[in-house]
């Protein structure tokens, strides 16, 4: 299962905190195997949170251009996706309208 964070999240926010809201807002065990999407309130980075064995992980993904797009509908729940979702959102579709990011390739870092 993966879950959503329907709120934009403060990105300065780590393990600690992420996993705060995870217990508090979506209410759902922390340790259970599931992952933990966040967005941050550009939506050009998105968080993965996740417990694996002895651990916590935590996955960031930087967008260069675009954004992440999310569901239109404000609510307060988090909103289940299926890992599959979960690739097409990370892969840029707007799993809305069904319409992915353009294909970037830059040539130089900065």
């Amino acid at each position: 299962k993966v879950y959503l964070y329907p709120k934009p999240v403060d990105f300065r926010k780590s393990i600690d905190g992420l996993a705060a809201l995870v217990e508090l807002d979506i209410k759902v065990a922390v340790f259970d195997p599931v992952l933990f999407v966040f967005l941050n309130r550009h939506r050009d980075r998105v968080k993965i949170l996740y417990w694996e064995r002895n651990g916590f992980c935590l996955w960031l993904k930087r967008l260069e251009s675009e954004r992440f797009k999310t569901s239109p509908d404000i609510t307060d729940d988090a909103i289940v996706l299926t890992v599959q979702e979960l690739n097409w959102l990370l892969d840029g579709f707007d799993l809305w309208r069904n319409r992915p990011h353009q294909v970037l390739t830059p040539r130089y870092v900065a």
